[in-house]
């Protein structure tokens, strides 16, 4: 772990090669995190790199996937970790997407936080997506007699 990272330990080895690690960031290396943050498209973000690096700071949890020294994904979490956990941001590089990394930021931060309330997360309408989330034990507000509302 380097400098910017804290203790969180989970380790895979992929393909028998690369090593695969997830880390606690609690300072933010923001030539790392912005080509991350463009590379999918949430211009909202880039645009704003010193909004971005104070919500990383106010962040109830980042994590960092890293694969060596190369991040490949990473998870921003906020709440107060007891009643709720709210998911903010789960990005990977699209090169790395599909390979088990958004698991393993979601098994990270649910070792974190194993006895809170509830953790919600907004993300995009897709297939896919319902498909990734509801694999992780996630159901759509609906189908638990709620609603979500958004204001942006």
């Amino acid at each position: 772990a380097g400098p910017h990272t804290g203790g969180i330990g989970m380790v895979e080895k992929v393909n028998g090669e690369s090593l695969r690690t997830i880390r606690e960031l609690t300072l933010f290396d923001m030539d790392e995190i912005l080509p991350l943050y463009a590379a999918v498209g949430w211009t909202n973000y880039t645009d704003r790199p010193e909004m971005l690096k104070n919500a990383l700071e106010h962040s109830l949890l980042v994590l960092g996937a890293y694969d060596g020294d190369r991040l490949a994904g990473l998870l921003r979490a906020v709440g107060d970790g007891l009643s709720i956990v709210f998911i903010q941001d789960v990005l990977i590089f699209p090169a790395y997407q599909r390979q088990g990394i958004g698991t393993m930021l979601f098994g990270a931060l649910m070792e974190r936080y194993p006895e809170v309330y509830q953790m919600e997360l907004a993300a995009d309408d897709t297939l896919e997506s319902a498909a990734f989330y509801q694999s992780l034990g996630f159901r759509r507000d609906r189908d638990i007699g709620c609603c979500a509302f958004m204001k942006m």
